[in-house]
């Protein structure tokens, strides 16, 4: 699977961008939010989902590694595909997605195009026991390895307070050894926090 894409910004619009890379053009869509942060002739650097179909394969990119989880994280309820994923995140932040859903504030997802109430619903009563209590953000505790530090952030951008990205590291650690924490990447490092801090 393709997990990032680095190169050159060869085509931009509101919704897709092309970024070669080694000569090749990889055609990558994405939202609002993610194409301003791209510039035409620059190099970029983002985070990727490659969703398969039959008769394609689609890569959806993301200026941070939250989003992508995120995003395929809001795939698993039932009647959300990628294209309605990738408007939820243009239009809400992770951050944001993660307060409404544990608040249940069904009227700010309701106002994303292709969602509806009822999808609200749905997204808020199945993704409500994947996200912790919103936190107010939190402090980096110094002395900590790297993976560790970008995997809080993460998870705190995702709605976890300090004491359950905390938590949720430490059942991951009881679980992994931490030479293999160190040669793994922060996307599956995150997914493993999720599903054990599911409450």
């Amino acid at each position: 699977m393709i997990a990032t894409l680095s190169g050159i910004v060869k085509s931009l619009s509101p919704d897709r961008a092309i970024i070669e890379v080694g000569g090749v053009g990889m055609n990558v869509l994405i939202n609002a939010h993610t194409s301003s942060s791209l510039a035409m002739g620059a190099p970029a650097h983002l985070f990727t989902s490659l969703v398969v179909r039959e008769d394609s394969l689609t890569l959806y990119g993301f200026s941070d590694e939250a989003s992508r989880v995120l995003f395929e994280l809001v795939q698993t309820v039932s009647g959300i595909g990628p294209k309605v994923a990738l408007s939820i995140l243009g239009a809400l932040t992770p951050s944001e997605l993660a307060q409404a859903v544990n608040t249940e504030n069904i009227s700010v997802i309701e106002k994303v195009p292709g969602i509806g109430k009822k999808g609200a619903q749905r997204l808020v009563l199945e993704l409500k026991s994947k996200l912790s209590d919103f936190g107010h953000g939190g402090q980096r505790i110094s002395h900590q390895p790297v993976w560790r530090e970008q995997l809080a952030s993460a998870l705190m951008s995702l709605g976890f307070s300090a004491k359950d990205s905390d938590e949720a590291i430490n059942s991951v650690l009881s679980s992994v050894s931490q030479e293999d924490i160190a040669s793994m990447e922060l996307g599956d490092l995150l997914k493993l926090a999720l599903q054990s801090g599911k409450k």
